[in-house]
């Protein structure tokens, strides 16, 4: 044991950069990232956050974050730039508890998500910054491997990762062949982790977006999309009813002031059944829960009539 609140490499990173050691832990999450939440020894409280970034994309998705911050957007404002120490990305934000994720998959919570997310993306279009790429894993429908699924180190070597169900697989090849139809179509920037989980609420009203390293870079009706089926994941991943996935498709054009083109819809609708199915095979792999191979197969068919796929 060390007297160590953090990583020494992190901590003597702050008292480079923030001018000031971490004297309290207030609170430490760690799944892909880790954020510890620090009182430090002047009486400021911040946020760290470190996570592997070896295709230094974390940048541009601070980037975005901190345009969103400046703007008025619900979210911590970035206090550093992005270092890299030993292959670690590391930055601190501002220390912003508080509110309570709002847990619902109905119409109405559709709508709400899908107002916040149309804000950001309009937003977004405003930051030069280069493409945060590649994209993350569960939505690198575009990946230019071999096969269908993108690289994932958690699954890819799992016994039983080439029997898996056929329907599954079928769903996959006919959603990815869809989707790279709309390769050629503008991308955008985008958030492509738009859960229940990663945003907090007060009074109805967004009052912290987090997850920011999830920024990604593709066409605005795969992020619709995307949003449209994942919004009330607020543990394990699940699917949107489709009424719910209509309405926050819908919702996302109103705030726009912009209808989807037809083409567009489709995508969407494959983006809101490919994340389904990503997370169905890790489920599947790992013998996890099947909340969201359930719903595969209750909604496959017709999210993949409505995607054209």
């Amino acid at each position: 044991m060390t007297d160590s609140l953090l990583d020494p490499r992190i901590e003597a990173w702050c008292v480079q950069e923030l001018g000031a050691r971490p004297a309290e832990l207030l609170m430490c999450a760690t799944h892909m990232s880790q954020v510890a939440g620090v009182r430090l020894d002047d009486g400021r409280e911040v946020v760290i956050k470190s996570r592997p970034d070896p295709t230094r994309r974390d940048v541009a998705c601070l980037a975005v974050q901190r345009a969103a911050a400046d703007a008025g957007f619900p979210c911590a404002r970035p206090l550093t730039d992005v270092a890299y120490l030993d292959g670690l990305a590391v930055h601190a934000e501002e220390w912003r508890p508080g509110g309570e994720a709002l847990v619902g998959d109905d119409p109405k919570t559709a709508a709400l998500f899908a107002r916040l997310l149309a804000d950001l993306i309009a937003l977004a279009r405003r930051v030069p910054v280069p493409p945060p790429l590649p994209n993350p894993p569960w939505v690198r429908w575009d990946h230019g491997g071999p096969g269908i699924w993108p690289p994932d180190a958690d699954v890819d070597d799992t016994p039983g990762a080439d029997e898996l169900p056929p329907y599954l697989v079928e769903t996959a090849t006919r959603l990815r062949a869809r989707l790279m139809k709309s390769f050629a179509a503008p991308c955008v920037l985008g958030h492509a982790d738009w859960e229940s989980q990663n945003v907090r609420w007060i009074g109805g009203r967004a009052h912290a977006v987090h997850d920011w390293d999830s920024i990604a870079w593709m066409p605005e009706a795969a992020l619709v999309g995307f949003a449209a089926g994942a919004f009330a994941s607020s543990g394990a991943p699940v699917l949107a009813p489709l009424a719910s996935s209509e309405a926050f498709i819908t919702s996302y054009e109103d705030a726009r002031g912009r209808r989807l083109a037809d083409d567009e819809r489709a995508v969407a609708w494959a983006a809101s059944l490919w994340l389904a199915v990503h997370n169905a095979r890790a489920e599947i792999l790992h013998q996890w829960p099947k909340a969201s191979w359930e719903q595969v197969l209750a909604q496959g068919d017709e999210r993949l009539e409505r995607a054209r796929a």
